[in-house]
Parts: structure tokens; C-alpha cells; sequence
């Protein structure tokens, strides 16, 4: 599930494509270009892995050049949406018809948006329902303006890229919980970037939760200790008010887990998390999900976790919108 439409696709024979997804995301001032291949039951094998030193907003033509040096066009690519340039809406299950799906939901959330509906692009995410999901819980709603998608579409086109989804970072995060899981057990896991932090719960493959957090990366690191522990104070506030509405709207899976996704340098976090929550809180090992052998020799921790969602949005499987 994807925020993909029909007019992001592009055609071209299998013959003109590498194996696997090469995901692109944009940092500030940089690119991640993340490129995995599944290979069987084995590990992903990620045969690119890097952080590129260009503004793409600001230098189209150096995105362009880019592009051509490393051959995009071979690939098949996405990219992914920034947590500010979207939104994830819980919706009711509507008993329409499923053409009419996307139309209801479109009146449903009219008026949560700080925009006019006719300028949203809506797609649709189902949470599964055989496991106690309350019946007013049925779907989320994802929704941005259709200017973002337009400006990611036109940049990708005048560079040369072969566009083929538009993800969002839930879906790149659930992609390595699905990694992590323990079948019929329910997974937390959290990550931060610049923009703030993400908690995902799925289960047996389903995301059920998802919930954006007002802490940037930046405000986690720095040395101001009082500042600092107020984002702390609020991450523990915020992940506890989600496990609980998560166990009444899904008493039926147990939650057993709370996987924090690599940060750039040690800051006692997981420690900190697991005096405050009765879980079981651990960092995310990426080298024992991926097979890093065929990628850039050298990458650091830094890198690493600075590519998390690019490395989850990935290992993409093609799924059917709705």
C-alpha cells in the first residue's frame, strides 16, 4: 500500500530493469539511494547504500547529471513523502461500494484537512478486522496535497528518473517490522529523523497503528539536558497513550515488543525507554536483516541510520491499490 496513482507509472520492459526497488529519499541537502534485491527465503541483499551531497530542490540540472551518471534509468524506482507532507486519518468502515470507496472517504475527511478536498490526493490503507479491531477503526486515510505529488512527479521527470510510486514512511517502516515480527504477536517499533518521530504496531505483516511524534532528531542530541529530557518526557507520554488505545481497539493481539530503529550516536534512549514501559526495548540490528557484502565498502552507523525508511521502502513488494 502505497500513496501511488496511475499517472506516476511508467512502462518499460522487465529487460530495462535491475533487479529489486532503488528508493531515493531526500534529506537536507542530500540524497539516500538505497537499492535492494530479495533473493528467496535469504537476506535482502542491498547492493547500493549511499548518502549523495545534492540539494535537489534548489539544483534540478545537478539531479539531472546525477541521474545520468548512475544510470537510473535502469532501475525501478520510488521515492519517499516527508512525515510533514502528508497525513495517516483513522476512518470508519464505510459500507459503500468499492468504486464509491475513495469518493466517501474523500467527504468523510473533508473537513480535517486544512486544505479544500478537490486539492487532495487520497489513497486508502485497510486495517485488518479479524483481530477484535473495533468496527468504527476500519481504514486509515492517507492524504496530501496534490501539489507535493505534482512537485515530486515534475522533478523526477525533468531529471530523467524512471518514477514508479510515491510511498510514505509508514509503509517503509513496516516493511522491516515485517522483518522483526513474532507470528500473531504484535511489534512496536519507533524511529526518528529531522522531522520528528514515527511509532508503526503491526502485526503478521498488517500495520494496525500509526502515530507521528513532535520530537526531531535534532532535539534528542543536543546537550541541552533540561530540553531534552522534556522531548524524552513526551516520547515515554506519547508511546503510553498509544499502547493503551492500541490494546482497547485490538485486545486480541498482544503487544510484546518495542524495536527502536538505529540512531546516529548513543544517547541512552533505549535504556531510558525500557525503565519507563513495560516492554522489552531493543535497537534494530540492520546488518542482521540486510546483507550489506555487495554494497559501498565503509558505511558507518551514521549513514545507517540516517537511510532507515529509504532502506525500507526498498523492499517494496508490488501491491494493489485500492
Amino acid at each position: 500500500m502505497a500513496l501511488s496513482l496511475e499517472f506516476l507509472k511508467h512502462l518499460f520492459s522487465k529487460s530495462e530493469h535491475k533487479d529489486g526497488w532503488l528508493a531515493i529519499s531526500f534529506m537536507s541537502g542530500e540524497l539516500c539511494l538505497v537499492h535492494v534485491r530479495r533473493v528467496g527465503a535469504a537476506r535482502p541483499e542491498v547492493l547500493m547504500c549511499a548518502i549523495e551531497p545534492i540539494s535537489a530542490a534548489s539544483d534540478p540540472d545537478a539531479l539531472a547529471q546525477f541521474a545520468r551518471e548512475m544510470r537510473f534509468g535502469q532501475y525501478q524506482c520510488l521515492t519517499l513523502l516527508g512525515l510533514n507532507e502528508y497525513q495517516v486519518l483513522p476512518v470508519e468502515i464505510l459500507n459503500v461500494p468499492q468504486d464509491e470507496l475513495k469518493t466517501a472517504i474523500r467527504w468523510k475527511i473533508k473537513d480535517l484537512l486544512d486544505y479544500h478536498i478537490d486539492d487532495a490526493a487520497i489513497d486508502v490503507l485497510r486495517i485488518p478486522t479479524d483481530k477484535g479491531v473495533a468496527p468504527n477503526h476500519g481504514m486509515y486515510a492517507i492524504a496530501t496535497r496534490n501539489e507535493v505529488i505534482q512537485r515530486y512527479v515534475t522533478l523526477f521527470e525533468e531529471a530523467g528518473i524512471p518514477l514508479s510510486v510515491i510511498d510514505i514512511p509508514e509503509m517503509a517502516q513496516r516493511n522491516i517490522a515485517v522483518m522483526l515480527e513474532q507470528p500473531g504477536k504484535g511489534l512496536a517499533l519507533l524511529s526518528f529523523d529531522e522531522e520528528g518521530g514515527l511509532l508503526t504496531i503491526t502485526c503478521d505483516t498488517e500495520l494496525y497503528l500509526s502515530r507521528h511524534i513532535e520530537a526531531p532528531l535534532s532535539q534528542l542530541l543536543q546537550e541541552d539536558t533540561d530540553q531534552r529530557q522534556r522531548y524524552l518526557d513526551r516520547i515515554v507520554m506519547e508511546l503510553q497513550r498509544s499502547f493503551d488505545y492500541f490494546d482497547r481497539q485490538f485486545h486480541e493481539i498482544e503487544l510484546t515488543r518495542l524495536m527502536m530503529a538505529p540512531l546516529p550516536l548513543s544517547m541512552g534512549l533505549e535504556s531510558y525507554l525500557a525503565r519507563n514501559l513495560q516492554l522489552e526495548v531493543e535497537t534494530v540490528d540492520l546488518h542482521q536483516l540486510f546483507d550489506f557484502s555487495k554494497a559501498s565498502a565503509g558505511l558507518q552507523q551514521d549513514q545507517l541510520s540516517r537511510c532507515f525508511f529509504t532502506l525500507g521502502a526498498a523492499l517494496r513488494h508490488e501491491e494493489k491499490s485500492l
